[in-house]
């Protein structure tokens, strides 16, 4: 089969264009540094690529989100181990309110001085975020989380019980804030018994918690929100030398409490320590407290009210501080709880930024191995197809030069 010459010509013509665009393709890639410069250059490699793009810009977000949280979870603690050292401060001067050698002016010093620990629990209850949220708020986050009602003259929680989260990958969500209802608001007031109320030949008694966990572990069993009378109590003595425990009503104990004592004896029944004063035969009715949540700023009003009264008994006085202590230790229980759970919080969230950051480093080097062209092989392609552009050229400049007197000579 013969070609004329235009056709060889077109032939020549052809292949010097593709070998312009194929170094063309070389030139682009070396300058991006890239294997691929549109999807069908590798459309299964761009398609991984893509795909590792969008993991890669995913843990970025989540590293974002673990960053911003643990800040704000910094924050948090950081104000809550203060608010830990202020009632400490206020279980110190409530011991030293007990101190019997104080006189009225030195207690109401004392007093003062814990209006002054109040104040700064307070504001420390009050705190922003870097946002300007209240940091214990909730959800309601612009509203100011504890006010003081002048009319009750308690503080009152203003926020809500919401609690944020933020996914820091995946699968994984952590709690971002915590309300301040949770934390001080859910703070049990002191279990114990009211209402004392003697009768007969008895005709003084005081009824003390002599072990309140014990206590507290009867109260949690028997109190009956349902029922009230069943939380009402009679210790009946019957001479010469004899007691008995049930409820008012008459119904016995399960299993009947009671035994010997004389008169002037106390009595210990389940953490309480009873003492009368009179004969016998007689009665001391009693009831146990209804359960009540009191936060640590209302605690220390009530403490400081009564102390500066000046109105109240030695052992009315020792029941208040008492109440107080109690409640000042749950308070700090309640705060160290929420304390160490940040800290699980921040273990989780540096665990996972940890295997973010692999993640990250092991998605980027893959993609490198799929779409980022190595230099060398990238400058050995271009010299490759320079190569071949200019033997494309010299074969055409060769053969345009022919002519059929070449051959006649």
């Amino acid at each position: 089969m013969r070609l004329s010459f235009n056709q060889t010509y077109a032939v020549n013509v052809a292949a010097i264009g593709k070998a312009q665009e194929r170094l063309q393709m070389a030139s682009a890639k070396l300058e991006k540094q890239t294997k691929i410069l549109t999807p069908a250059d590798d459309p299964s490699g761009a398609a991984r690529a893509a795909a590792l793009d969008q993991q890669i810009d995913s843990t970025g977000q989540y590293q974002v989100n673990s960053n911003m949280l643990s800040n704000s979870l910094d924050v948090e603690e950081t104000v809550l181990r203060s608010i830990q050292s202020s009632i400490q401060q206020a279980k110190t001067l409530v011991i030293s309110l007990g101190n019997g050698a104080n006189s009225q002016t030195e207690r109401a010093a004392i007093a003062g001085q814990l209006a002054n620990v109040r104040a700064e629990i307070f504001d420390l209850m009050n705190q922003r975020d870097s946002n300007g949220g209240y940091l214990f708020s909730g959800f309601n986050e612009k509203t100011q989380s504890y006010e003081y009602n002048e009319s009750t003259g308690y503080y009152d929680f203003k926020g809500d019980e919401g609690q944020k989260f933020l996914q820091v990958s995946t699968s994984v969500t952590v709690p971002a804030n915590d309300s301040g209802k949770n934390i001080f608001e859910t703070v049990d007031a002191r279990n114990k018994a009211i209402n004392v109320t003697p009768a007969g030949g008895i005709t003084s008694a005081v009824i003390e918690v002599a072990s309140q966990s014990i206590f507290d572990g009867f109260y949690s069993q028997k109190y009956d929100g349902v029922t009230p009378a069943n939380n009402d109590y009679r210790v009946t003595y019957t001479a010469p030398d004899q007691y008995a425990i049930t409820l008012q009503s008459g119904a016995p104990l399960v299993p009947p409490v009671g035994g010997t004592v004389l008169p002037g004896q106390a009595v210990n029944f389940n953490g309480l320590k009873i003492d009368h004063i009179g004969t016998f035969p007689g009665q001391i009715d009693f009831s146990l407290s209804a359960p009540a949540k009191k936060n640590i700023l209302n605690t220390l009003t009530d403490v400081i009210n009564a102390v500066l009264r000046d109105q109240l008994a030695p052992e009315q006085l020792k029941e208040v501080l008492v109440d107080t202590s109690v409640q000042v230790d749950r308070a700090a229980l309640k705060v160290g709880e929420t304390v160490s759970a940040l800290g699980g919080r921040q273990n989780l969230i540096s665990s996972i930024s940890g295997s973010l950051e692999d993640l990250k480093i092991a998605n980027v080097e893959y993609r490198a191995d799929i779409y980022e062209l190595d230099l060398v092989q990238g400058i050995t392609e271009l010299t490759k197809q320079e190569t071949q552009l200019q033997v494309v050229q010299s074969t055409f400049t060769k053969v345009t030069q022919l002519s059929l007197f070449d051959y006649i000579r």
